[in-house]
């Protein structure tokens, strides 16, 4: 379904029947045509409260709830969220291969310039992807033709958020030649604010932006089913009182209990556990469809988790089947391959969580994996501490790749 064609079963599907004997009243038409107002979009606008918070020192003002656009792929729906009252789109270099900025300037283009705000992220390729660690021809160049080519795929002159992708150390966000590209970029006036995106390591990657004095923004993964979500509740709190704006990603936890995709996680409760804490501005849960915008947008009505809500975030408990892996690292020196275990397990769940087959390609790609994998092990050393099955999810993400294969143990 799109939002060009839109018929009478979708209009009830979506909540908005209450809507319908306006409709009625003037006819109901075979279809409803979107401009850059949609008229669909305007009952989101209308039904939902919308709670607005500054995004720390860069005074930019945002919904509590934004639009992470990774997985997003219908030009209408984001044109919807924008339409509804989201400001902050945020999407990557990477994603979808450029078609995600592409998408996006596709949507903003004939908007009002101050209407949207945009983020996006650059991952330089002269990284090791298994350790994250920058290569010594890093240069800052490289990084600045990368974000030419985002600009040029925006259709934009400047983004409003330049952040450097995927850090787990201090090191890489203190390190000089991306230093020396984020500043210059915004000096240039190609980005208004620059920042870093952590998917693990949250605390040190936060002190080091801390230590850096350059940095507004952090992305940050955090959500209720982390173990380590205190200390990185912390680290956030220490972000936020230092003036950076914090924004939350990897908020809905994986979307399921189990591998299997049998027992949902409570969305919504989840988004409201992560915006009911005071250092976070704002969060970029990835909606793909128009029920889980609906969703999100309702969640800004009442951000109180109620006791039953509480009850299904199960807070306390370890679970070890579902898709979220917390790139605790721990597994990385079991491993007698040394093999990027937590990048495995974030392309896994990129495939069979998100059903982004591209993406976890993509990465799996990048890490210039030995074939056959595993071929020195009779039996899998890893152990997780959340008892995810890492070898039988590395057979499973083999037959992703032509001629990657895993040898039989």
């Amino acid at each position: 379904m799109t939002l060009k064609k839109i018929n009478r079963r979708d209009f009830f599907r979506l909540g908005l029947g209450a809507s319908f004997g306006l409709i009625a009243s003037r006819g109901w038409p075979r279809e409803l045509n979107f401009n850059s107002k949609s008229f669909f979009a305007s009952f989101f606008s209308e039904k939902h409260k919308l709670i607005y918070r500054v995004l720390g020192k860069t005074g930019l003002k945002v919904t509590a709830v934004s639009m992470g656009v990774m997985n997003a792929d219908n030009p209408d729906l984001v044109r919807a969220a924008l339409d509804a009252g989201i400001i902050l789109l945020d999407t990557a270099h990477s994603y979808q291969r450029g078609r995600n900025e592409e998408m996006i300037g596709s949507v903003i283009k004939g908007r009002p310039r101050e209407s949207f705000i945009i983020s996006t992220k650059i991952n330089p390729p002269t990284r090791d992807r298994k350790t994250g660690d920058f290569l010594s021809e890093t240069n800052p160049q490289q990084f600045l033709d990368m974000l030419n080519i985002s600009l040029e795929r925006l259709g934009l002159d400047y983004v409003d958020i330049l952040s450097l992708h995927n850090t787990t150390k201090a090191e890489h966000v203190l390190n000089e030649p991306i230093l020396e590209a984020l500043q210059k970029a915004k000096k240039e006036g190609k980005t208004r604010f620059i920042g870093a995106s952590t998917h693990s390591g949250q605390p040190e990657v936060i002190k080091g932006m801390l230590e850096a004095k350059v940095y507004d923004v952090v992305i940050a993964g955090f959500n209720f089913r982390q173990q380590n979500r205190e200390e990185v509740r912390q680290a956030l709190r220490e972000a936020a009182a230092a003036g950076l704006g914090v924004i939350a990603m990897k908020t809905q936890a994986g979307v399921y209990w189990d591998k299997e995709k049998t027992e949902k996680i409570n969305m919504k409760a989840a988004l409201k556990w992560v915006l009911n804490e005071p250092a976070v501005h704002t969060a970029i849960p990835g909606f793909t469809t128009f029920e889980q915008l609906e969703e999100d947008l309702s969640v800004m009505a009442d951000l109180t988790l109620t006791e039953e809500e509480l009850r299904d975030l199960r807070l306390g408990e370890i679970h070890g089947d579902g898709m979220y892996c917390q790139s605790c690292l721990s597994c990385l020196s079991a491993c007698p391959e040394n093999l990027p275990v937590p990048e495995l397990m974030r392309a896994y769940m990129y495939a069979f969580g998100y059903n982004n087959f591209d993406l976890a390609q993509d990465l799996l790609t990048s890490l210039d994996l030995p074939s056959p994998l595993c071929r020195t092990c009779i039996s899998c050393q890893v152990k997780c501490r959340l008892n995810l099955g890492v070898k039988e999810r590395i057979v499973e993400l083999a037959s992703l790749v032509p001629g990657l294969k895993v040898a039989q143990s």
